[in-house]
């Protein structure tokens, strides 16, 4: 028998999901190639199978190779955050910062269906911010025209789209939470079900919606592999424990404003790194390097350090002993840059739900065009109209945050992360309301650990 190596796909458009996942699956017991056993798998075996070892004798990483593309359309945001908080997944969002919104394009929630009174102020206070954010957007492609003037060479669809873009990207703070998006997402059968039972576990009506379509149409490309997805009593309970917690022992204390503020460290960091990174290399057990790093003075350790990292270029991911050493950090930041933050799925992220206790961010562009005013009196009618909702459905009530409202972030990520993360969000290409939390978080870091960051290369 021939044992050259051998790198092929398996077609998907000859086997199910399901039938793949098994394929893959069998190889830990069978010895033949994989396209042989490929064509001992039927779709009745896939099932049997699953029924079987993912299900009955709980094998679920099998279910990690059935990969599956799931177009979600006309969901809130708000409903959208809840889909996408899934570390092993990929997500493809419809983006505010380049289409223009149309009227009406927002989600109503179930929860006010009985009370028509407050979902008449509901939609009055919908209505009212796509209006505002319609007006916003002409006046700032009026104004904008005389600060960004056409480059030379610039046609006239490259200049008209430059400033909708800008204008768009400032105009959409006036968004709320209840905005309907469109979202491209793709993840394994595994991650697929523990996202549905998230969602079937909400307390919101539009998120217990999402998580049974999701399962139905889940079904129709691995039928076996997400059908016992469900609603989860842990996960009710657990939420409805913290929330009570939450306001016994909360308490109204000082809410401060500071946009990072660094609530926890490593204070063994340099240590911690450089047993790591001489442990990769070495045979003794880590208790052992540990006692000799413990010997070491602190130029020694800067010394291990330096080594490692002082060829890091500005393309080159740092080696993964970074991540021996984590940093918490509070955070405050609008919704809209809580929504990109949230795409690093590395960290550990907790955002408290979302108020307008916070404050509101109003972006740079508006107050040079004079719309300030305007911006804020949207605001302001949202805010009413959240207060009085809240009474009823302090959920429901969510869905009129604005992207420009501010929100609390807990997040955990260690160094490796950091230098990415830092690097990525306060660089001139990042968004401007991102920029600055970041930067905030990265000094806060610095400032206990310099030695640490001193190899961080920004972008300028």
């Amino acid at each position: 028998m021939s044992h050259t190596p051998r790198i092929y796909p398996l077609d998907p458009r000859q086997l199910t999901e399901e039938q793949l996942a098994v394929v893959f699956a069998m190889t830990s017991r069978r010895p033949e190639p994989f396209d042989e056993i490929a064509e001992m798998v039927t779709a009745e075996k896939a099932a049997d199978f699953h029924e079987r070892w993912v299900l009955n004798y709980g094998h679920a990483s099998v279910a990690e190779h059935a990969i599956i593309h799931m177009a979600v359309e006309n969901i809130s945001r708000l409903a959208c955050d809840t889909l996408e908080d899934n570390r092993l997944a990929s997500y493809t969002e419809k983006s505010s910062r380049y289409q223009i919104i149309e009227p009406g394009y927002y989600h109503v929630p179930k929860e006010l269906s009985r009370h028509i009174a407050m979902r008449q102020i509901y939609v009055d206070a919908c209505d009212a911010l796509f209006a505002a954010y319609e007006r916003l957007v002409e006046g700032l492609r009026a104004y904008l025209p005389s600060v960004r003037p056409r480059q030379p060479d610039e046609r006239d669809s490259a200049f008209n789209l430059r400033i909708r873009r800008e204008a768009t990207d400032s105009a959409r703070f006036l968004l709320p939470a209840a905005t309907l998006t469109n979202v491209g997402v793709t993840m394994n059968a595994r991650s697929l079900e523990h996202a549905i039972t998230k969602l079937v576990s909400s307390d919101l009506a539009e998120e217990r919606w999402l998580g049974q379509a999701l399962k139905e149409q889940g079904r129709r490309i691995t039928p076996t592999l997400v059908k016992y997805a469900d609603r989860s009593d842990y996960l009710v309970l657990s939420r409805e424990a913290q929330r009570d917690m939450s306001l016994s022992y909360a308490g109204l204390g000082d809410d401060s404003k500071a946009e990072a503020t660094l609530v926890h460290y490593d204070h063994d960091a340099e240590a911690k790194l450089v047993a790591a990174l001489l442990y990769r290399f070495a045979q003794q057990p880590y208790a052992e390097i540990w006692k000799q790093v413990q010997h070491m003075s602190p130029l020694e350790r800067q010394k291990v350090i330096d080594r490692t990292l002082e060829g890091l270029g500005p393309h080159d991911a740092p080696v993964r002993e970074m991540e021996s050493v984590d940093y918490t950090f509070d955070l405050v930041m609008d919704y809209g840059a809580y929504r990109e933050f949230k795409r690093h799925r590395m960290q550990t992220y907790i955002p408290q739900p979302p108020t307008g206790k916070h404050g509101y961010l109003v972006p740079p562009l508006v107050k040079d065009a004079g719309l300030q005013a305007e911006f804020e009196a949207a605001i302001g009618k949202a805010e009413d109209a959240f207060h009085t909702i809240r009474a009823q459905s302090p959920r429901a009530a969510e869905y009129l945050v604005t992207h420009a409202h501010r929100r609390r972030v807990l997040s955990k990520m260690n160094l490796r992360e950091c230098y990415h993360l830092f690097k990525l969000r306060t660089g001139p290409e990042a968004h401007f309301s991102i920029r600055p939390v970041m930067a905030a978080a990265m000094r806060e870091a610095q400032m206990v650990h310099p030695g640490l960051f001193k190899y961080l290369q920004l972008r300028s």
